[in-house]
């Protein structure tokens, strides 16, 4: 993952793939459609006006130990643009300035910590309405000792529209477990500590919302304790990890913080050398811990082993992880609901993530809200008894579309899901991946037909008695749309990729676009420069040495990778970096660059199941929605990617797709 200074502003099409073991492949996309429902824009969107804040009490700790004397700072989020410092709400207090530049509205104004550790901010704060508020501590003494790179971080998270945070965080406990929530659940908008920012876009503050809400999935606040359950009651909490990052923390917050350099390397030259801005040994240095544990979740895959060396024999935060992990991703692990053989996944604009079952017994489709509690009842939403539920695309008004495999027919459910329609044509058979384009027409592919079929958004068929047909299609699977409204189609029957026009007229010639390790591809997606990302599962017709081959919009290959422990690579998605996600059923989850790095190590990220993910979507907070079929599960990657225009349809709308909202 990447954060940065720079806004990526890229326009093209990302449609995500997925395939079970049964079928050969599928994709789950959406492009194109209407504008964005407003009810899922305008939820979160902060008003305009400021209002005194109520008091705000806590206490502050390093371990089990107070910290006296720190600086408390209350900060909002930023919203005139990614990478901007965050902004101080504090009118009265200690004044000093910040390395980040940051609190041009106020200065960055702060109270101190007592001897027992408590602060109290009485009524000298605004903040806007719907703004996302947290507390940053800067330095401070325990047991007498003064470490100056003591950073912690805790999220309060909207500004109630009273401005009394009182009703709901009467009390905050900030300590190394709060500093690691917020860490990852700001990661896809934090620079460092005193960066948090978004664009003022509506999309951005509903990403925003969601991510500082998903701080409250991971820990609780007022007694500065990790989860095991999340609040809906349905998800697991990786309580044993949480509190490892926290006493990887605790080991320099536990010290002087000096820094003896690499002879006789302290805890803090430890934890700032092996948390780098970039994950390398060449990133900038953290200067202080709550910034290093913003970039361990942006790099959770680097310096694993020399940071999980850090924690004492006898940790502060218990109980922890036995052994050393593969990466430091914090995953949520969502059941119930109706969940069974889940499938593939899709985000719409309010955050939720909308899973297609593929189990014919169970017939539905659950929408997860943004923090994963179930919205679709006990079993799904079943619309009139679609069966062999596949793929799943959210058009631009919110309704969810979906491929009924062994029912031949496409169905569409409203946002609240109740049945729209259901959809069939001639050619239909056994359709597999949808795609939405830029006039909100859906496109399918029919596996079993060797046909792509096309319907208005009304659900009249527009690709004639026969469907769009080219010779070379073979098993049609995942399917993606450009931002010319070309339609790419992965054949997982053959080695190439099909391209039709808007109008259905093959663009690739009789054999379709091959070469590079083409060859069985079951997923597709499109980055914001028009190049497409294919997922081989068998590359080069080897049973284990899958690959993800780049071609450009000519059809060319651009590069074709192999390593980050791709073996057989199922599902692929873009973020909003540009970033290539990919789930491979070996049980990795394999980040690349937008240049063909592995940026998730050699083997990958782990989701924390036995079980292979299928399914792979990324929302607008930078979280990684995985499905898991065989647990009957949802993964989410607490803060992993880079925040994304969700739907794609409006990112096709508003060519913003591939970027962040």
């Amino acid at each position: 993952m990447h954060v940065g200074l720079v806004v990526l502003n890229r326009s093209g099409l990302v449609v995500l793939g997925c395939s079970l073991l049964v079928l050969a492949g599928c994709s789950v996309g959406s492009s194109g459609g209407f504008q964005i429902a407003a009810s899922q824009a305008a939820a979160t969107t902060p008003g305009a006006g400021t209002t005194p804040g109520a008091r705000i009490r806590g206490t502050v700790h390093g371990g089990q130990q107070a910290i006296v004397g720190a600086n408390v700072y209350l900060f909002a989020a930023n919203t005139t643009g990614y990478g901007s410092a965050s902004v101080s709400l504090l009118t009265s207090g200690g004044d000093t300035t910040l390395d980040s530049g940051g609190g041009a509205t106020n200065g960055d104004y702060y109270v101190t910590t007592a001897g027992d550790g408590s602060f109290s901010i009485t009524g000298d704060y605004t903040c806007a309405a719907n703004s996302q508020v947290y507390l940053y501590t800067l330095g401070g003494t325990q047991g007498g000792v003064l470490n100056p790179s003591v950073g912690l971080m805790a999220v309060l998270g909207n500004c109630p529209v009273a401005g009394n945070f009182m009703a709901t965080v009467p009390f905050l406990a900030v300590n190394e477990v709060s500093t690691v929530a917020a860490a990852y659940a700001m990661a896809g908008f934090a620079v460092d500590a005193t960066d948090v920012s978004s664009s003022g876009t509506a999309l951005a503050q509903v990403g925003i919302a969601n991510a500082f809400a998903n701080a409250a999935n991971l820990a609780s606040m007022g007694t500065g304790t990790a989860l095991t359950t999340t609040p809906a009651g349905n998800g697991v909490v990786p309580q044993a990890e949480i509190n490892t990052l926290a006493n990887v923390l605790a080991a320099c917050i536990n010290s002087d913080g000096s820094d003896t350099g690499p002879s006789n390397p302290t805890a803090c030259y430890t934890l700032f050398n092996g948390a780098t801005s970039d994950g390398t040994p060449g990133g900038a240095l953290p200067t202080d811990t709550a910034t290093a544990a913003i970039y361990i979740a942006h790099h959770p895959g680097a310096n694993v082993a020399s940071l999980y060396s850090l924690p004492v024999a006898t940790p502060p935060f218990l109980p922890a992880l036995a052994a050393q992990p593969n990466d430091f991703t914090v995953a949520l692990t969502f059941t119930g609901g109706g969940l069974d053989l889940p499938n593939n996944v899709a985000i719409d604009g309010a955050g939720d993530a909308w899973i297609s079952s593929s189990d014919p017994a169970a017939n539905g489709v659950i929408e997860l809200s943004n923090v994963g509690a179930v919205l679709s009842g006990t079993s799904g939403y079943t619309g009139g008894g679609p069966i062999g539920l596949w793929d799943v695309a959210i058009d631009g008004s919110g309704d969810a579309w979906v491929t009924s495999t062994t029912g031949n027919s496409v169905i569409e459910l409203s946002s609240s899901g109740s049945l729209v329609g259901s959809f069939t044509s001639e050619d239909m058979s056994g359709p597999a991946g949808i795609a939405i384009d830029g006039a909100g027409d859906a496109w399918i592919t029919n596996s079993t037909g060797n046909t792509v079929s096309e319907l208005s958004n009304a659900g009249a068929v527009l690709s004639g008695t026969t469907g769009y047909i080219s010779i070379d299609l073979a098993g049609p699977t995942a399917i993606a749309i450009d931002g010319t409204g070309n339609a790419w189609i992965a054949n997982a029957g053959g080695v190439s990729v099909t391209e039709f026009s808007g109008a259905g007229i093959p663009q690739s010639g009789a054999t379709g676009y091959i070469g590079g390790g083409l060859y069985g591809p079951g997923s597709i997606a499109i980055d914001g420069s028009g190049d497409t990302w294919v997922a081989n599962r068998y590359g080069n017709g080897s049973l284990s040495a899958g690959s993800v081959t780049e071609l450009s919009n000519a059809g060319n290959v651009v590069s074709d990778l192999t390593m980050g422990g791709l073996q057989y690579p199922g599902t692929i998605a873009i973020d909003g970096a540009g970033d290539a996600w990919v789930a491979d059923l070996s049980n990795a989850i394999i980040e690349f660059s937008n240049s063909g790095t592995a940026l998730s190590g050699t083997g990958g990220y782990l989701t924390g199941s036995s079980n292979p993910p299928n399914g792979i979507a990324i929302d607008g907070s930078g979280d990684v929605w995985i499905t898991i079929p065989l647990s009957n599960a949802v993964a989410e990657l607490v803060g992993a990617g880079v925040p994304v225009v969700t739907p794609l349809a409006v990112g096709a709308l508003n060519s913003t797709l591939g970027s962040q909202p």
